[in-house]
């Protein structure tokens, strides 16, 4: 990222791959004194660089550089058709695919050699990244036999970015592509960018928002796209654009959108040959379509296979992709919002071409910090779903709160659907393993931006990380993740691990409860999304209300989702549906997301539902606290700008999570009547005074 020289200043700029020095003594035990890898390619001569980069800053001493294994302690890198040396060893690459790679300990010529090989470049460039993150976190390079393939086929970032450089939902500064100067300026900060997300193995980014300006795909933009795709290509990495489905009428003069129309199917057919004349790896189109006021082909009464069919047509000469979003849901009141998704594609099953992938959020709503996994996963066993998640925290305290969003993951990923049976995870569904789909994929709203430290606070880099390494393999565990990514970008001293992943472990679960736990959801402020909002209602939309969701009123709280509700239960398996629709058998952390509760409802431990959710409230609050501690118990551990700032933004999460508990309880106590819980402090202002705050210049709010 930054050069040796100055890449000490620990501003958050390198991100992972900070590259620290090792101790003298580790230094010396794991010294890699010669790289013998091919510089032939722009894919290759990444890789080089990167172990150039990598292995002199760790070691302090540059491995000399040969064609040749000359000498114990030599690093050989490549495929067998870019080394004959790689093309000589028995290493059976057979089953790593296009992306997968193999690190081997081996003898090459009497030398003891470390061997990173692959069939392609990019898997070269993935093993080699790999290799530098054993270096980076203190893991012995003897002894080596490592065999690593990505569980999905597309790895896929999602920015929401407009082309005036405002990102939708963003909290971290401007959008990195700075359109106006494209093509002509390249900024460095592209190939930091496709080298952060190469070390993690993720292979696309859609530059632009889903609520797409069809002005990005004019002759104009394109020529920019190319540009960004000329530096991400380097790095094994694809562009796809959001497009907007009525562009045939903005920027292409028809009458009509309608995907039936021939018209229409020409103009797309002809604008995928512009696009791939220009950037011929070019991955494909994500839509977003009939939900919250998009056009779509519901516009002309036909169905999103027709409208995801037409452009994959345009697409598939090509090797393009479609990315087709399932977060709908009508202008109309619907009974319950959460059932429409499934009951909109479902019925459409096996009837999308063979190049759409359906893109569905990881929940029923939208991305809240507890939701129950979509019931999509497991209702569409004749189409690829594309899990997607997000990364930038549009509801668990944008860049300010530290709430690590592994523990998120990791809970939707290893949900079972129970379609199959017991086993049917969630991952099984999105890998292609449980209907043996080969097109597969996830994709996570990007949390990057403008700022220095990308991400606009620290620790929320760790969600990107996180991400990439479970969109690589999603049954890995979000604490070795958390455990990895501290030791990368902080240290690799216990006593720095341990408090910083216990912090982190605890963060999301934190955020939970301060905001709404035991299945409470949506019941932030409107619009922008900050602070707490439980009282907000009216308005255009009853679902764009907190009150729609929670349901409070003098008897209890919750959203009825059961048989003898919205029924929302019924759209998953049997064997989870019993579950969900008995109060006494659902997890309580979906609680009041499945059914609604009377104040005096016993918990499992005893309290009354009032009581324990107050109690979460100081529970959080507490939490928040506790890591505050953590933290300043760091200091002298973390280099002083680093440490500043986290501390800095803990101390804002601790009053603003001091203000939700505060809100909300004033909030739901003016309903249920009832008194605190004993020893359970009063809110520090009226319900008035919470009501009347506004927030008109959030950052990340929809414009």
């Amino acid at each position: 990222m930054m050069t040796a020289s100055t890449a000490r200043a620990e501003d958050g700029y390198d991100l992972w791959l900070r590259y620290a020095p090792l101790g003298a003594a580790t230094a010396a035990e794991t010294r890699i004194r010669e790289l013998v890898s091919p510089d032939d390619t722009p894919v290759q001569t990444a890789t080089r660089r990167e172990l150039q980069r990598g292995l002199r800053a760790l070691s302090g001493i540059a491995p000399a550089r040969a064609d040749r294994v000359n000498r114990d302690g030599a690093l050989l890198v490549g495929t067998p058709a870019s080394s004959p040396l790689i093309a000589g060893l028995d290493l059976d690459l057979e089953g790593l695919g296009e992306e997968g790679y193999r690190i081997r300990s081996a003898v090459v010529g009497g030398h003891a050699t470390t061997v990173v090989a692959a069939n392609s470049d990019v898997g070269a460039l993935y093993g080699s990244f790999h290799l530098l993150r054993l270096l980076q976190t203190g893991q012995p390079l003897e002894d080596l036999d490592i065999r690593e393939a990505p569980r999905l086929a597309l790895r896929v970032l999602n920015h929401w970015d407009d082309l005036d450089r405002y990102v939708e939902r963003g909290y971290s500064g401007q959008s990195i592509w700075d359109w106006h100067r494209l093509p002509g300026w390249l900024d460095p900060r592209y190939t930091d960018y496709a080298r952060a997300n190469a070390s993690i193995g993720i292979n696309g980014a859609v530059l632009n928002n889903v609520n797409a300006n069809a002005e990005v795909l004019t002759p104009m933009y394109l020529e920019k796209v190319a540009a960004i795709a000329g530096v991400l290509r380097s790095y094994g990495m694809k562009v796809y654009l959001s497009a907007r489905f009525s562009a045939p009428m903005e920027i292409g003069g028809l009458a009509t959108a309608d995907p039936l129309d021939a018209g229409v199917q020409r103009w797309w057919r002809a604008k995928a040959d512009e696009v791939y004349a220009l950037i011929p790896d070019f991955g494909g189109f994500l839509v977003k379509a009939n939900s919250e006021g998009q056009p779509g082909p519901q516009d002309y009464g036909r169905s999103h296979a027709d409208g995801a069919n037409m452009l994959a047509d345009a697409l598939a000469p090509h090797g393009g992709v479609v990315m087709w979003r399932a977060f709908v849901y009508s202008d109309e009141e619907p009974v319950d919002r959460a059932k429409q998704a499934y009951n909109e594609f479902v019925p459409l099953d096996g009837r999308f071409r063979d190049n759409v992938l359906v893109q569905v959020k990881n929940g029923p709503i939208d991305f809240q910090p507890r939701e129950p996994f979509h019931p999509l996963f497991g209702g569409m066993p004749k189409t690829p779903l594309m899990m997607e998640f997000q990364i930038t925290k549009e509801y668990l305290g944008f860049s300010t709160h530290l709430a690590y969003k592994g523990p998120l993951y990791e809970e939707v990923l290893d949900a079972d659907t129970h379609v199959r049976g017991p086993g049917s995870t969630v991952a099984r569904v999105i890998d292609g393993a449980l209907d043996g789909h080969a097109l597969t994929g996830i994709a996570g709203v990007a949390n990057i931006g403008s700022d220095r430290n990308w991400s606009g606070s620290h620790f929320d880099q760790a969600n990107w990380y996180a991400f990439g390494r479970l969109a690589w393999n999603p049954e890995l565990s979000s604490r070795d993740i958390a455990v990895e990514w501290t030791r990368m970008t902080f240290a690799n001293d216990p006593a720095v691990v341990e408090p910083v992943v216990g912090m982190m472990m605890a963060s999301r679960e934190a955020v939970v409860d301060y905001t709404g736990a035991l299945g409470l959801h949506h019941v932030m402020d409107r619009g922008h999304h900050y602070g707490p909002g439980p009282w907000v209602e009216g308005g255009p939309r009853a679902d764009w209300t907190s009150v729609y969701f929670h349901r409070a009123d003098a008897n209890g709280i919750g959203f009825d989702r059961t048989r003898r509700g919205s029924d929302a239960v019924s759209q998953y398996a049997p064997p989870v549906a019993e579950i969900f629709d008995d109060v006494t058998r659902t997890p309580e952390k979906f609680l009041l997301w499945f059914h609604h509760v009377p104040w005096g409802h016993t918990m499992r431990n005893g309290r009354s539902l009032w009581d324990e959710l107050v109690l979460r409230y100081d529970r959080g609050v507490n939490a928040v606290r506790d890591m505050r501690a953590t933290w300043a118990g760091l200091d002298g551990r973390i280099d002083p700008e680093r440490h500043a700032q986290v501390a800095a933004f803990l101390a804002i999460q601790q009053a603003e999570a001091q203000w939700w508990r505060d809100a909300s309880i004033a909030y739901f106590q003016s309903i249920s009547g009832l008194p605190l819980p004993a020893g359970v402090a009063p809110q520090a202002h009226t319900l008035e005074h919470y009501k009347a705050l506004e927030f008109p210049h959030a950052p990340g709010d929809t414009q």
